[in-house]
């Protein structure tokens, strides 16, 4: 790519964060997290206590924390609203024995920091299930705000922890607390189809696999992208990108995960945008057309960490935390297969139309790097436009 390619890139580039800044709505910290909570119960013969971590950012959603409107939720505004928060959770969460549905009973309340913002951390014994050999929770938090929020939960109970995730597809679950061959139920099943949610809900990433893929069946040649001329280049080409991207993400998810390497949500989220706006420029104005595969496990690196977000502050044990990270990370696999399986056939069917090429990946691509632009500007000067 020359000088005069790379500066005429700029004025549009800067043109798509000006819309951004312009068309901008009301701020909000944290706009582009997924909306996740953290549910961890402990029991034992004679007590079953509890602590809900909900992000403060849903909480505002639900109950109108911020006073004065003014983007910044306080400790005093917070404690404010201590029993609108407490009687809207609580409202929200119902756990049944056997018989007897449990009273919740509220003992502290605090805030805690976690990777993606702030969160309200209600602490609460349950009465009336204890001795008891199975729970019941149904959860309902946030549901009717967004559809896409999770609940994460673990269950320590006689040395062992069991987990599962809250959607609005399966509100209710049932865990043992007395299992006398001391096996824990496999959330594995569970943490697979959180991946695959995770990559299909998950626009960017999802994007930035279509703007790597729309020249998979292309080749550079004279300035101009034209087809490949055997189906089978394309294949290898695409495998590349998707098994590179893979192994990249796969590396950064379980460094994130296990805490070895942990790095700030907004410039994490702020690079992946950028991520995406750069490979759809690239096809349009190609500054890259050889090893593809290579940017792909660079940009893969980034988008790795995106993914552990969802998973980073469970706390679970080591080994059910390896359970939970494969289980999540195969989901994405799998989920990122299937959009290259829908995409590919149907693109090597159309990649000798001059439509294509001239057409529908510049269109494709231009779309791309204006929503991923936008995106940028959200997530790097906090406020929130797009409702995706």
């Amino acid at each position: 790519m020359n000088r005069t390619t790379i500066n005429s890139s700029l004025p549009l580039i800067a043109i798509f964060l000006a819309v951004g800044l312009v068309l901008s709505g009301r701020y909000r910290a944290d706009a582009h997290s997924q909306s996740t909570a953290f549910l961890n119960l402990k029991a034992d013969h004679s007590l079953v206590q509890g602590e809900w971590h909900l992000a403060l950012r849903d909480l505002e959603d639900a109950v109108s924390i911020d006073r004065n409107d003014d983007g910044m939720i306080t400790w005093d505004e917070l404690r404010l609203r201590k029993e609108a928060i407490c009687a809207y959770a609580l409202s929200r969460l119902h756990v049944r024995s056997e018989a007897d549905e449990g009273r919740i009973r509220v003992v502290d309340f605090l805030v805690d920091k976690h990777a993606d913002g702030a969160y309200a951390v209600i602490r609460f014994v349950i009465d009336g299930v204890s001795h008891q050999e199975k729970l019941r929770l149904d959860y309902g938090a946030f549901f009717e705000i967004d559809p896409k929020h999770r609940g994460l939960f673990s269950l320590q109970t006689g040395g062992r922890t069991q987990t599962g995730v809250f959607s609005p597809e399966n509100p209710t679950q049932q865990f043992e607390l007395n299992d006398n061959n001391n096996k824990v139920p496999s959330s594995f099943p569970a943490f697979v189809k959180e991946g695959i949610w995770h990559i299909w809900s998950g626009y960017d990433h999802m994007l930035f696999l279509l703007a790597l893929l729309l020249p998979g069946v292309l080749r550079r040649r004279n300035g101009t992208w034209e087809p490949v001329p055997a189906a089978k280049v394309a294949v290898v080409a695409v495998l590349k990108i998707v098994t590179a991207f893979t192994v990249a993400h796969s590396i950064t998810l379980s460094l994130s995960v296990l805490g070895i390497i942990q790095l700030p949500t907004r410039l994490i989220e702020s690079a992946i945008a950028a991520s995406v706006a750069i490979a759809a420029l690239n096809n349009l104005l190609p500054f890259y057309s050889e090893r593809r595969w290579a940017v792909a496990f660079g940009f893969g690196l980034l988008h790795g960490f995106g993914f552990a977000n969802a998973l980073r502050d469970l706390g679970l044990h080591q080994g059910q935390l390896a359970t939970t990270l494969f289980g999540f990370n195969l989901g994405v696999e799998l989920g990122q297969l299937a959009i290259v399986g829908i995409f590919l056939p149907l693109a090597l069917s159309v990649r000798c139309l001059l439509f294509y090429p001239r057409v529908l990946v510049r269109l494709a691509s231009a779309v791309i790097m204006l929503v991923s632009t936008t995106w940028f500007a959200e997530r790097i000067l906090d406020f929130k436009w797009l409702p995706f």
